[in-house]
């Protein structure tokens, strides 16, 4: 079963640390493990609210960005994952070709249109395979 990576700030969480209801309704719907990315630094950690979160947090703190492949070949290795073992999701289009350039399937989420449709659609495709 495929562990769902979760983008943090500006999409299960806005920049205020308030959990954005109807995704972690959605994404509690599946049984996968779920785990939650960000760079956030110390201080960062506790502005998001990323202390109250309801999945486990990973972070770098910037070094390096989730738009440097590293993060992700980093996050891989701390949680003893292969690419395939993985699908995530997140809101910057930059990190979303970071992962993808490492083989990881991402979903570009919109915080803006907020598409949780689409966001269903990606994990009920992947979270099986």
């Amino acid at each position: 079963m495929k562990t769902i990576l979760v983008d943090a700030v500006d999409c299960i969480v806005s920049p205020t640390g308030e959990i954005f209801k109807e995704m972690h309704e959605l994404i509690e719907t599946y049984p996968n493990k779920k785990i939650i990315l960000t760079g956030a630094n110390d201080e960062q950690f506790k502005t998001f609210g990323l202390d109250k979160m309801p999945y486990e947090v990973f972070t770098l703190k910037h070094d390096p960005e989730k738009t440097d492949p590293l993060y992700y070949t980093k996050i891989l290795e701390y949680f003893n994952l292969k690419v395939e073992d993985v699908i995530y999701f997140e809101h910057n289009p930059k990190a979303v070709e970071s992962a993808e350039s490492i083989g990881i399937k991402t979903y570009f989420y919109d915080n803006d249109v907020k598409d949780l449709v689409g966001l269903k659609g990606f994990l009920n495709k992947l979270t099986q395979n």
